[in-house]
């Protein structure tokens, strides 16, 4: 087995948060256990849901605000960045944020020596649109100790330009925090696999990306959540999960970052970077926000 030059031990947090405001203390000091948990199991990069300190099924507007909290100085921030200190962990996590009068769905990336940076959701799902203005972060990605991490959220991954807008930029891994729903049927196929765990696996092997993706699971008011959180490799396969849709797990997963940087080539003449047609489209499909690393 070779050395790993840039190896992380990355979890993904599957959990059952409950949206009201009599629950949001538990919520948060759960998600502080399962850090401790995977951080204790050797983690040091762990992925929790979308709006984990919260729950999603927000009765109005009025009920979210009353919910959600400021970046990076809030009260779950504060904890989330001091047990990200006290561990010497990432942190990846979805939390409903304010920001004067509008409300975002965001995800947040804490690490040791604090906070890194943030996400907002810019496709927004359903009900999510009474609530959340989409977001205007862009799709940025940070550059840290262990490698280049990138977020997305839910309902992006349904959006083939998130994924392949964030590898271009260089990113390692993505992470991606969810309230994967059920939607009709069929949900699962034979294998257990959703749909949500396909786009995910097809993301990784077309971009030659890592992607840590941690769903909930549970029931609040209406709506069930789906689980199948899942680690996929550079080539698209699982490397751990995809988890039950019933039950908290915490999947890990010990992987080697700078392959992302490699070349996927898989045969002599095919290679998935080399073979785009930049010259029929734009490289980065228009997008000009971000800064782009090298791979």
């Amino acid at each position: 087995m070779k050395e790993l030059s840039s190896p992380v031990n990355v979890a993904v947090v599957q959990m059952d948060p409950q949206v009201g405001l009599q629950n949001k203390e538990k919520n948060i000091n759960k998600t502080l256990e399962l850090i401790d948990q995977a951080s204790g199991d050797g983690a040091n990069l762990i992925v929790l849901p979308e709006l984990c300190n919260t729950g999603y099924s927000f009765e109005n507007r009025v009920d979210a605000f009353a919910h959600a909290e400021l970046v990076p100085n809030g009260t779950t921030m504060d904890k989330w960045i001091a047990k990200a200190q006290e561990k010497n962990v990432y942190i990846v996590a979805g939390i409903t944020e304010v920001d004067g009068e509008q409300l975002f769905n965001t995800a947040v990336l804490i690490g040791p020596k604090g906070f890194v940076g943030k996400y907002r959701k810019t496709h927004l799902w359903n009900t999510e649109k009474l609530f959340f203005s989409p977001g205007d972060t862009g799709y940025p990605v940070f550059e840290t100790e262990i490698g280049r991490i990138g977020m997305l959220i839910c309902w992006d991954i349904w959006f083939p330009e998130v994924a392949r807008i964030l590898s271009m930029q260089g990113a390692d891994i993505i992470c991606s925090c969810n309230n994967w729903v059920f939607t009709p049927p069929p949900l699962f196929d034979e294998s257990g696999k959703c749909m949500a765990t396909y786009l995910t696996m097809v993301a990784a092997h077309t971009n030659n990306v890592f992607i840590a993706a941690a769903d909930r699971v549970g029931v609040e008011k209406e709506a069930k959540f789906l689980g199948c959180s899942l680690i996929s490799g550079i080539n698209g396969w699982p490397i751990t999960g995809p988890a039950a849709p019933e039950g908290e797990v915490i999947l890990h997963a010990e992987i080697d970052l700078s392959d992302a940087r490699s070349a996927p080539i898989w045969n002599d003449l095919n290679d998935l970077v080399r073979d785009r047609r930049t010259d029929l489209y734009d490289e980065m499909l228009g997008y000009t926000r971000g800064n782009k690393f090298p791979r």
